[in-house]
């Protein structure tokens, strides 16, 4: 006798309103449910491959170029006239030149940070902003070796600072703080660009395949170096992810250190000290995820991609910011404690008050205002996740961190040991054209990035397809063919 089969239960659970649970406490997606592997292609490779791109683009980049023949002029003009043109003067020998290629340096370690540490902590949250942070990272990078190599007054000598096989055996001094300075940066550089344009070969193998125009197949195609998608591509591609993502990982930490010994190896007070590495490899970090907000807050609302970029990707900026910014004011105390309290050096104490209390006292101040205090409102969870106080507190430390390279540079230099030797130092017209002239070329590479390659991983993205839809997941999608 037949028994009767008894239809399947299946289980009916409670939505989070039903439970009355607040919503600080609901997890918050990292892809928005809705989206499918085709839809997500569509939506970030259709940004590439339209015919028009928003008139806000055209304004931008008209803008950006603008700037960009400025610091043509400013270089043409350094070239034909010297450094004369420039601010600096004894005892303040370094001026604008070094400051900016800190501070551009440190606004690009944000892009290694959630390229390859996130990627080995197996965060998912770095999948939608690691591709423009990586990008933001060369065109940095390409920014501040310009101001070493024009501070020195003779750039088309700057071969001699490299180890090549010459016949009147002139050798770098490699006890010098400018040569370390040209190999981590170099190095840095290198690995930077190899990890970015790993991870982009699947993606231009996508844009070869979706592309309508002819020039467009032939060189995304070439670019894509023949990906298929095969399991042969895709573990040999994995590997050497990984590999890339593992050598990137100590460069973090060591690049930004060995631009600090560029101060911290001198007798100077105000600089001779052993705590710049970490204080260095912080703020580094803290003013690479300002400018990483300050990037990714427009792009999400002109590019529609709120989906991709969700509040919880601008919520865990805005802690690894509040993390990073204490570890900077930390530092600011205990400067001021060894320069004040601890010490024995009557020039180190004074050139402490020189700071807080001399000609620059505004600058030092500021720089506390905006490094220290605006930060403090990230404790607040409404802040946090709100895009607008998110910029504005980006904007601040972006200020901020500039003014921080301004006070430790010219304020340790103008006022050292002998008071018959001191003097000012001001910036003029030609170091702030040189100045905002860079700003212009990273806008200006920025913006053509945007334009001819996906500004977010197509296929990284599509890994979270599963995940955003949970048991609704349907398997038709399961089983619809990957793009490559």
């Amino acid at each position: 006798m037949a028994t009767r089969q008894e239809a399947p239960v299946h289980e009916v659970r409670p939505t989070t309103q039903e439970l009355k649970i607040p919503a600080r406490f609901i997890p918050q997606p990292v892809l928005e449910p809705g989206h499918t592997y085709s839809s997500i292609t569509d939506h970030i490779s259709s940004i590439v491959l339209r015919r028009r791109m928003p008139m806000i683009w055209y304004i931008g980049i008209t803008l950006s170029f603008l700037l960009v023949l400025v610091m043509i002029a400013a270089i043409a003009q350094l070239l034909i006239v010297g450094t004369g043109i420039w601010g600096i003067n004894h005892p303040v020998g370094w001026g604008f030149a070094i400051i900016n290629f800190v501070w551009w340096i440190g606004i690009g370690h944000a892009g290694t940070l959630i390229s390859a540490i996130l990627l080995l902590l197996r965060q998912e949250w770095r999948t939608s902003i690691n591709r423009f942070a990586e990008a933001m990272t060369l065109f940095a990078v390409a920014c501040a070796g310009l101001f070493p190599l024009l501070h020195t007054g003779r750039p088309w000598y700057a071969y001699w600072m490299f180890p090549y096989p010459n016949t009147m055996t002139l050798w770098p001094q490699f006890r010098s703080p400018l040569i370390w300075d040209v190999f981590a940066v170099s190095t840095y550089a290198t690995v930077s660009f190899l990890f970015w344009y790993t991870g982009l070969i699947p993606d231009l193998a996508t844009l070869r395949d979706r592309s309508n125009s002819f020039v467009g197949r032939k060189v995304y195609g070439m670019l894509a170096m023949g990906w298929r998608g095969s399991a042969k591509h895709w573990y040999r591609y994995e590997t050497a992810y990984l590999l890339l993502a593992g050598l990137s990982t100590p460069l973090v930490l060591s690049v930004h250190s060995v631009v600090s010994f560029d101060f911290a190896v001198s007798n100077l007070p105000g600089w001779h000290s052993t705590f710049f590495p970490p204080y260095f490899v912080a703020g580094a970090v803290y003013a690479g995820f300002a400018m990483v907000l300050t990037l990714s807050i427009p792009f999400r609302k002109i590019f529609n991609l709120e989906d991709f970029i969700t509040i919880k990707h601008l919520e865990n900026m805005g802690k690894v910011m509040l993390a990073t910014g204490m570890i900077v004011f930390y530092a600011y105390f205990m400067e001021a404690f060894f320069g004040l309290l601890y010490t024995g050096d009557v020039f180190e104490r004074y050139t402490q008050v020189n700071r807080m209390f001399g000609p620059y006292w505004k600058m030092y101040w500021v720089l506390i205002l905006c490094n220290g205090l605006a930060p403090q409102m990230m404790w607040i969870r409404s802040f946090r996740t709100n895009p607008v106080m998110l910029f504005i507190t980006a904007q601040f430390v972006n200020v901020g961190m500039w003014l921080e390279r301004f006070v430790i540079v010219p304020t340790s230099l103008h006022r050292d040991f002998l008071p018959s030797s001191w003097g000012m130092y001001h910036g003029t017209r030609w170091d702030w054209a040189l100045y905002i002239g860079t700003i212009g070329f990273f806008f200006f590479l920025l913006f053509l990035f945007i334009r001819f390659l996906p500004m977010i991983s197509i296929f990284e993205m599509r890994t979270l397809v599963p995940q955003s839809h949970g048991s609704e997941f349907s398997e038709a999608d399961e089983a619809a063919p990957q793009e490559a």
